[in-house]
């Protein structure tokens, strides 16, 4: 994939992912900032930040529990060592700082 499709994929989805985050009932805040940067802070503070990063054409993500690199495959962003779909690790991640059950899906 070329570097503006990239780039398009990625802004549509951070998009989709501060949507879920709305959309979840959690108690945050996500901000969706220039440069293809999503930060999304909890009550107690704590934040998860999602960035697209364009020269490893992935999207990255940062939690408390420790930094997630995703590659676009087959029409899914997968995590580049366990294969985990996006939102799904994003549900579980949220969940951890939250200390509830998130659900995010991606609409």
């Amino acid at each position: 994939m070329n570097e503006n499709d990239f780039n398009e994929r990625a802004e549509r989805t951070l998009e989709k992912v501060m949507a879920a985050f709305d959309a979840s009932g959690v108690d945050c805040e996500p901000e969706l900032k220039a440069g293809g940067v999503l930060e999304v802070e909890f009550e107690d503070g704590t934040k998860i930040i999602v960035n697209k990063h364009s020269a490893a054409q992935e999207i990255w993500v940062a939690a408390k529990s420790g930094g997630f690199h995703f590659k676009y495959d087959d029409g899914r962003w997968l995590d580049t060592r366990s294969k985990e779909e996006l939102f799904e690790s994003l549900s579980k991640l949220a969940s951890q700082q939250a200390g509830e059950t998130v659900e995010l899906r991606e609409e």
